[in-house]
């Protein structure tokens, strides 16, 4: 564990097509190009050896470091300290906009902001996931990392052409690049380390790199204008919204659940998924965030994402339905899952995977995600076209003949199906949605057969989803396993929080899911995944249960809740998928699903709080 650093000791810098990890330390460790589903060029976090890496570091033994964001932007900036001077790394990424692009740049620029400091700066790529094997060219302008797949880094250095020469350059046998240089309080220089780009290696000069910072802060402080949040908690409700656009493919729209693959749900264990891909489920509750905090362009370049997915296979999908439950960000479906043995995994948490082969399993909870939000869009003035209200009854008709059957479940367990309550309450919602769309719209429906299933869906639920040992809703039916992902009842309108049932199963969930104030997403001893090991508490959880509390009018708890589980973000506010019992971030990072959890919290939260 000591050779990888903490997953929470880093920061999210992007260019809305794809993202980079930069520790507390000054590594970059995860840089993926062009999108955040291809192959890595950067990718130490996952082998520290063999996984590539560029780094920029005090040669000075001991030094403090502090990393902060510029505030209300995707600017990041690592700090050094020690007593003979202070310096400081600035790192972002170019907004590449919404045409697709394979040019994507990484600026890296290094002050001297006190005293003198000498840095150390290592450029070591490793190609297509560490495979492919590269040359490097070096001219007087800057450098070339050349792949033999045909792909390349190129490094342009910032300075001014009649600038001292401040950079020591040595190069090694694996054709990697270590620069060293000495600043003095006042003096910079940079790299921009550029994917895809055309040309050879040239000098930028300062006033075009400032160019590109100005250009770059003024983007997100631009972007983050129309947020309409003006309650508690802002300065964390918006840099999650920073992190969620910082993970949204804007060429089409599409939120990744990750920028990273395979960071273990335990350290050690085989819980290793690759989350760069576009869940339906997560991205539909993007639609609730956004459009909660006045973001309506992402939220409609969602559901126009989502309504191309939903014309694609209406009306197919035989036993799997004519949804998938992700995609790749351009709207594909080829997620076959590799295994990398070449690489040792994070901390040595092996397999490492990428691709997902949970792509193709039946989760009929996604139906009810994808008809609430675009009902909710709808609400919000997103006019539905004939040609997808066409495609939904189409969907709604597939569903209504398979929504009774086992399925693997929301948490995509690989054990076999059960019969799980959450699919069956999310089927509930698609055609209580759909039937809501058609009345109030006047559109042509099944709407009695819609009605007749959305009825018998609630009233088995009822009678099967219903523990009267336990006093509340359970997993799946036939078992007594509790379950966190049934915290959403009363949120999607299946119960009011106030009735009784209701109540008796948030008791009963505190009771056997809740560790202080962080939530399990249930018993993997009780009810078996299909795989060994443990995990840590879920965030996402976590975040509605305070949405559940805060609805059942239990608002001192919830804010309780609340505020302790903003504690364990990281020192920018960002947060993976899991918490363990150190309190140490686990899984994929930053994790989409629980910043959008945290928004919509807060949204709740702070309403429930103004009414009191």
């Amino acid at each position: 564990m000591d050779d990888y650093p903490l997953i929470e000791n880093h920061g999210l810098i992007g260019d809305l097509q794809t993202a980079a990890l930069v520790t507390t330390e000054g590594v970059v460790d995860w840089f993926c190009s062009p999108r955040f589903d291809s192959p890595s060029v950067f990718g130490a976090l996952l082998d520290k050896e063999k996984g590539g890496h560029c780094t920029v570091r005090p040669l000075h033994p001991t030094h403090a470091t502090k990393q902060l964001y510029l505030p209300d932007t995707a600017v990041l900036v690592t700090r050094f300290m020690t007593e003979a001077g202070a310096g400081e790394v600035l790192d972002f990424m170019p907004v590449t906009g919404t045409t697709v692009t394979a040019g994507h740049r990484l600026v890296r620029m290094v002050r001297c902001v006190r005293g003198s400091m000498s840095f150390a700066v290592e450029i070591a790529p490793r190609f297509n996931y560490g495979r492919t094997a590269h040359q490097l060219h070096l001219t007087e302008h800057g450098a070339v990392f050349a792949a033999d797949d045909g792909t390349a880094l190129t490094v342009h250095p910032i300075r001014e052409p009649e600038d001292e020469r401040l950079m020591d350059v040595l190069t090694d046998r694996d054709a990697d690049l270590h620069l060293s240089l000495t600043l003095r309080a006042g003096q910079q220089r940079g790299l921009i380390l550029e994917m895809g780009g055309e040309g050879p290696p040239a000098e930028v000069r300062l006033d075009a790199h400032q160019r590109l910072f100005d250009e770059t802060v003024a983007f997100w402080r631009s972007w983050l204008t129309q947020s309409r949040y003006t309650g508690r908690w802002r300065e964390v409700v918006e840099r999650s919204a920073i992190t969620l656009k910082l993970m949204t493919f804007a060429p089409s729209g599409a939120v990744v659940a990750a920028p990273t693959a395979a960071l273990p749900e335990q350290l050690g264990g085989e819980r290793n998924w690759d989350y760069r891909f576009t869940w339906i489920r997560d991205a539909s509750f993007s639609v609730y965030a956004l459009l909660g905090l006045g973001f309506t362009a992402e939220a409609r370049a969602f559901i126009l994402w989502l309504s191309n997915r939903v014309k694609e296979r209406a009306g197919s999908g035989g036993n799997t339905g004519p949804l998938n439950i992700m995609y790749k960000v351009d709207g594909s479906s080829d997620l076959d899952e590799q295994i990398l043995d070449h690489w040792e995994g994070y901390a040595g948490s092996a397999p490492v995977r990428i691709g997902n082969g949970a792509a193709t399993q039946l989760q009929l909870d996604i139906y009810g995600e994808a008809l609430d939000s675009i009902y909710f869009a709808h609400r919000h003035g997103f006019q539905v076209g004939h040609g997808g209200w066409t495609s939904m009854r189409e969907d709604l008709d597939w569903l209504a003949d398979h929504w009774d059957q086992a399925e693997e479940g929301i948490w995509e367990t690989r054990g076999g199906r059960q019969d799980f309550t959450y699919g069956r309450v999310m089927s509930w919602v698609a055609f209580d949605r759909a039937l809501r769309l058609a009345e109030s719209n006047g559109w042509p429906s099944a709407s009695e057969r819609w009605r007749a299933e959305r009825d018998a869906v609630y009233e088995q639920v009822m009678a099967k989803g219903w523990s009267e040992k336990r006093q509340a809703f359970v997993q799946h039916y036939g078992g007594e396993v509790l379950d966190s992902s049934l915290l959403r009842m009363a949120t999607v309108g299946f119960l009011t929080p106030e009735d009784p049932m209701w109540a008796s199963s948030l008791d009963a969930m505190e009771q056997e899911l809740v560790s202080d104030s962080l939530v399990y997403r249930y018993d993997p001893g009780a009810s078996p995944d299909g795989l060994r090991g443990s995990e840590g508490t879920f965030s996402l959880c976590t975040f509605m249960y305070v949405d559940a509390l805060a609805r059942a009018g239990r608002l001192n708890r919830a804010r309780l809740v609340f505020e302790k589980m903003l504690g364990y973000a990281n020192h920018l506010g960002l947060y993976s998928e899991e918490i363990d019992p150190t309190g140490r971030q686990l899984g994929n990072f930053p994790q989409a699903f629980t910043h959008l959890a945290l928004i919509d919290a807060a949204l709740t939260l702070n309403a429930a709080l103004d009414r009191q």
